[in-house]
């Protein structure tokens, strides 16, 4: 019963969240090395005992039944035992990830195709063997080739793989790697959400006077307690274009909704429209996923730089801010596209619930500074990704920049610094100043963080000019 509800589980969901799923699983890709491990015992059988491929090769290469067997029994060990090693190996692996990191980076190294390979090559031959092992009789003028062959290599297979494993194991759980893996990962989720909307963007304004009035709204309501998971964005203009009807997102994907929450409101153009074909499109989950979720991405880097906060472990909280600096800049590209999806008649069709992106930099970076408690390493690195943003995008997200950089700085009440720290903080303050054209407001930070240094440093302070 459990076993059919779980497929049924997949069978509901959409076909990007259904791939997505079975991505984040460890039983998939084992599944098919079985299936093919099944399939190549079937071939050896067969050219053993159908083919009788001793025929055409020296006697020192085959073996005996009697002995194969003993060979085998062996090689079922080996590989067993290998195997867990393995599970050991990556239950200790997934246990420093979840306790020192995140728990949400449980996720990410299971996906890893790396890892779905390795459990696959040693699911698969463990079956490989015990298979050929079962066929195998104790006849003593029995020969056979292929079997004994195919097994040994199976085995050391198996056993080239297990080394591969703990080097990538030890790898994958590198600092660099893996705030570097989880940006890459949140990159290529907003990149194929882009791919999927670039059809149905135009580059035309609209006009909000245009736009049909709040009252003239119809609401649809969540059905269900959860997470906006996904929104199958084409399938909703073609079923708005056929209502000939006008859809606004009232909630962001990601964002967790109650029943009864209001998730679109419409506006009727012709006759009246049934909910329950819009319900059909969007993914209600107990759980957030990565799949059109920008901000997920952004929050899995940063619990990971608060976590290195609580373990005293400025470096990674260094290497993590870099690569939410990153991934804030290839986020800011999106956030200025129009929210605006239209069919292929050119006819206003959805509107998106999209957030600027001052929103997201407060999400990435926000939380690390008040982790940091005034940390003023924390906050130099702090000033100075958000300095390097300035000099890399539009004057568009300017201001928001500097006002995220001035609520930093004004967060040091009553708190002293050395005064080497003030320069250097000061000394990023004074670039991202001159970049964003806040010369004047950069004297009013200057006289304020000099108040928390002696006054040994006043002539070492750099100019914004």
């Amino acid at each position: 019963m459990g076993f059919f509800y779980f497929l049924k589980k997949y069978f509901k969901m959409s076909k990007r969240q259904r791939k997505s799923e079975l991505k984040s699983t460890l039983w998939f890709m084992p599944l098919w090395y079985i299936v093919g491990a099944i399939g190549l015992s079937a071939f050896t059988f067969y050219l053993d005992y159908e083919v009788d491929l001793s025929l055409y090769f020296p006697p020192a290469i085959g073996f005996s039944g009697e002995t194969l067997q003993v060979l085998l029994s062996a090689l079922v060990g080996g590989v067993l035992t290998l195997s867990a090693f393995t599970i050991n190996s990556l239950l200790v692996a997934l246990t420093t990830f979840s306790g020192q990191f995140s728990s949400k980076m449980l996720v990410n190294f299971v996906s890893d195709r790396a890892t779905q390979h390795v459990l696959g090559i040693f699911n698969g031959s463990f079956i490989y063997v015990l298979l050929n092992f079962l066929y195998v009789t104790h006849e003593e003028e029995e020969y056979i080739v292929a079997t004994p062959v195919l097994s040994i290599l199976t085995a050391i297979t198996a056993a080239v793989t297990f080394i591969y494993f703990i080097n990538h194991t030890t790898t994958w759980m590198q600092v660099h790697n893996i705030s570097f893996n989880m940006n890459d990962k949140s990159k290529s989720v907003q990149s194929a959400l882009e791919k999927e909307l670039k059809p149905y963007r135009l580059e035309k304004e609209v006009e909000r006077e245009s736009l049909p009035s709040e009252s003239n709204g119809k609401v649809i309501k969540s059905i269900e307690s959860g997470y906006l998971q996904v929104a199958d964005f084409s399938r909703l203009i073609k079923q708005a274009k056929r209502d000939n009807s006008l859809l606004r997102f009232e909630a962001r994907i990601g964002e967790f909704v109650l029943e009864g929450t209001p998730l679109l409101t419409y506006w009727e153009y012709g006759h009246p429209l049934r909910p329950d074909h819009y319900f059909k499109s969007i993914e209600i989950g107990v759980k957030q996923t990565e799949i059109q979720d920008l901000e997920y991405g952004v929050n899995k880097l940063a619990e990971v730089a608060i976590k290195a906060l609580g373990h005293n472990d400025p470096l990674t909280v260094t290497n993590t801010i870099h690569q939410i600096a990153d991934l804030l800049k290839s986020i800011g590209k999106s956030t200025n596209f129009s929210p605006y999806l239209f069919d292929r008649d050119e006819e206003l069709r959805v509107i998106l619930n999209q957030k600027s992106f001052r929103y997201y930099l407060h999400k990435g970076f926000a939380s690390i500074r008040e982790y940091a408690n005034q940390n003023s390493t924390i906050m130099t690195e702090l000033i100075t990704m958000v300095s390097l943003l300035s000099k890399t995008m539009d004057k568009e997200v300017h201001n928001d920049l500097w006002e995220f950089a001035h609520q930093t700085i004004l967060g040091f009440d009553k708190y002293s610094l050395y005064e080497n720290d003030c320069l250097y903080i000061l000394e990023q303050l004074a670039e991202l100043a001159k970049t964003t054209g806040n010369q004047e407001d950069y004297l009013f930070l200057l006289e304020y963080m000099l108040e928390r240094v002696s006054s040994k440093g006043a002539s070492k302070v750099p100019s914004s000019s």
